[in-house]
């Protein structure tokens, strides 16, 4: 078993949105892999198999649960493929919960079709004010000409428009209102944004009813709030978007999306443009760690663990990593 931490949508190590990604060396039950999530403790981790047709099949976990889409997670995993010659320059199918996904590569540069984006609602007025005061804002935070409403390119989310920059970012989430507001609109969570100057829109998203009070880049989000765009003629197709997130969090990362209509059917892509391998593996990172420590190596008590409970050497690493 081989687990990874990439960092996605950033130019910069450190930046952007981390994720796990396990290749798991035999099947594992629902139950391990959502251990192995818990102690990576990013907001996704994604577990990758290799198919016979040639498509790989994703699953995602986050500390809390299971999870049909993760963007980021998705992209990562075959920028990760891409990098370990797992996979060439090409399409692949990407079997997820969610749907079957059309992933394109081209060198370090990874292209995701998103799952066919529906505006499920457009929320009414009366309520709105739950939204914004679940942040510390007021409905007089809101943009003219532009309304909260669901949407959903894989997983639905609260698009809430506020009128600026600075409004986004003095925002503060009180995590119990969000979460009840996640559950009575069955929705992952909340993708609030303004319009962007040098950019398409700035953005903040958060899902605490997921234990991920915030996320630094998220896909499908940003995905669903392209289509939200276009349906009010603030994006048009084939042309590249770029939204910026994770400011809040001191992890700055760029997303960008391009939307295609054809014959009435409208598709939404986003690319991942950089990804760094933070950490390689767990033996490459014991044996650095032993290099280093000449006369402490954990190497003996490492290889006891990983030969009684394969899966410890994910958790061994974390352990030493400060993550557990």
């Amino acid at each position: 078993m081989e687990a990874y931490v990439m960092d996605a949508f950033s130019a910069r190590l450190f930046g952007g949105n981390q994720a796990g990604v396990v290749l798991p060396d035999r099947p594992l039950d629902d139950a391990v892999m959502q251990q192995i999530a818990a102690e990576f403790k990013h907001s996704e981790t994604a577990f990758v198999t290799a198919e016979p047709d040639g498509g790989v099949t994703l699953r995602y976990f986050t500390p809390a649960g299971e999870v049909e889409l993760c963007g980021h997670a998705t992209i990562a995993s075959f920028a990760l493929l891409r990098r370990l010659g797992r996979i060439g320059d090409g399409t692949v199918t990407a079997h997820t919960r969610a749907a079957d996904l059309r992933i394109e590569v081209q060198g370090d540069t990874v292209w995701m079709d998103m799952a066919a984006p529906r505006l499920l609602r457009e929320l009414g007025e009366d309520e709105w004010a739950a939204f914004y005061e679940a942040y510390g804002l007021t409905t007089a935070d809101r943009p003219e000409g532009l309304t909260p409403a669901i949407v959903s390119t894989g997983l639905a989310d609260v698009m809430l428009p506020v009128r600026d920059h600075d409004t986004l970012m003095r925002a503060v989430q009180n995590e119990a209102a969000v979460t009840a507001l996640s559950k009575k609109y069955d929705v992952t969570g909340v993708h609030m944004f303004c319009l962007g100057d040098g950019c398409t829109a700035y953005c903040s998203n958060y899902a605490p009813l997921y234990d991920i009070p915030e996320e630094c880049a998220t896909g499908t989000s940003n995905g669903a709030l392209t289509y939200y765009l276009y349906l009010r003629g603030l994006v048009q197709p084939e042309v590249e978007n770029v939204f910026l997130q994770g400011e809040h969090m001191g992890r700055p990362s760029e997303i960008r999306s391009m939307l295609y209509e054809k014959d009435g059917t409208v598709t939404v892509r986003y690319k991942l443009p950089y990804a760094y391998v933070f950490i390689e593996n767990v033996d490459k990172y014991i044996a650095s760690y032993d290099a280093a420590n000449p006369d402490a190596p954990m190497t003996y008590d490492y290889t006891t663990l990983k030969e009684t409970i394969p899966w410890m050497e994910i958790l061994f690493y974390l352990g030493m990593l400060g993550c557990t």
